[in-house]
């Protein structure tokens, strides 16, 4: 009897809520679970394509790393790799001509036409004449020293005035005056300094082509000049005579 009731006593102690201690466990698993894949699920995906593409372009279908291809070199056009050549060496003659005719009354620029060396009138020629002072002999001595290396080039001698009418013994208008101050450039270079004719041309403007307005005497004085234009390959082929013997372009 006694037997009995130590065993009924045993009984009584046995625990039915065992079950709760493995459910406890099992949400902790589930928890962790949504937990990772929540954080998987911000995973930027723009990134993660990005190392997905760069995985595959790495390995071929053989899983062996592929050689970096080089980017293919650009080679530019021959016409293209020929302007950008005269380019260069349109400035690099241009910064002579600078350095040589530092402190002379002139202005050196490029335009659409090629290397323009403007020679003011001012120090370069009488109010009214054509004819050459001193200080213009010498730009003109330096322009040809400068050019000397370059045998090809073409220069055009553009005169030009201001908007005041002129009317004297010798010219009777802007017009003369210009042309004839161009000739005077010209012959100088040819009789003076021997570049060769066919190298040369000239033309008059008279106030047609002016720089600046002609609203002020400064102005009018930046106007009247004589530019010496060095063209360019394409002003030549576009706008200058075929030489002897070659046919002209259409």
């Amino acid at each position: 009897m006694r037997q009995r009731r130590r065993r009924h006593r045993e009984g009584a102690q046995v625990s039915h809520e065992r079950w709760l201690v493995s459910y406890a466990d099992f949400i902790t698993l589930l928890f962790a679970f949504f937990t990772t894949m929540y954080a998987i699920s911000t995973v930027d995906a723009r990134k993660m394509s990005t190392m997905v593409d760069s995985m595959q372009q790495a390995f071929d279908s053989e899983g062996r790393p592929t050689p970096a291809r080089p980017a293919p070199a650009r080679v530019a056009s021959p016409a293209a790799a020929a302007a950008a050549t005269a380019e260069q060496r349109e400035r690099e003659l241009a910064r002579r001509l600078r350095e040589r005719l530092a402190g002379a009354a002139v202005d050196i620029e490029i335009d659409a036409r090629g290397i323009v060396v403007s020679m003011r009138e001012a120090g370069s020629f009488t109010t009214g004449s054509a004819d050459l002072s001193d200080v213009a002999r010498d730009v003109l001595r330096g322009l040809a020293e400068t050019l000397e290396s370059d045998a090809r080039s073409t220069l055009r001698v553009e005169g030009h005035t201001d908007d005041v009418p002129i009317q004297t013994g010798r010219f009777a208008s802007n017009w003369d005056l210009s042309t004839a101050r161009a000739t005077s450039v010209i012959t100088f270079l040819v009789q003076s300094v021997g570049i060769t004719p066919d190298r040369l041309s000239a033309a008059g403007y008279g106030e047609y082509h002016p720089r600046v307005a002609n609203d002020s005497p400064t102005n009018r004085g930046r106007n009247r000049r004589v530019d010496i234009v060095i063209l360019n390959e394409e002003t030549r082929a576009a706008e200058e005579p075929a030489a002897s013997g070659q046919p002209a372009r259409d």
